[in-house]
């Protein structure tokens, strides 16, 4: 019979964060997404300076989920993974972009 015990899931290859790790992603989280809303909700800012504000903090709330919860460099390989990511984000970014373009430039007539 085989134990199970903390250790099984490492032997496997699997990695899994601490409670310690969740909790400070989560608190991490918490706090980019009241930021924004904050400064949105009270008018603090001009408009661009707002907007600037919100894909700032969405994209620390992205590098948040890839270290604190998807475990980005924990694994053995992570090189592989970040590729992959980079790929993904290019093919996002393609999309985005080539979107706005194309609304931008739509006219009719």
């Amino acid at each position: 019979m085989e134990k199970h015990n903390a250790h099984s899931h490492d032997a496997h290859g699997e990695s899994h964060g601490s409670l310690k790790s969740y909790v400070i992603g989560f608190v991490l989280s918490i706090i980019l997404t009241i930021i924004p809303l904050v400064v949105v909700m009270n008018d603090m800012m001009g408009e661009t300076a707002t907007v600037v504000l919100i894909l700032a903090m969405a994209i620390l709330q992205f590098v948040v989920q890839l270290f604190f919860f998807m475990h980005l460099r924990e694994e053995k390989q992570p090189r592989w993974n970040v590729m992959a990511l980079v790929l993904g984000l290019i093919i996002v970014i393609t999309i985005v972009v080539g979107s706005i373009w194309i609304m931008g430039n739509n006219v009719i007539g």
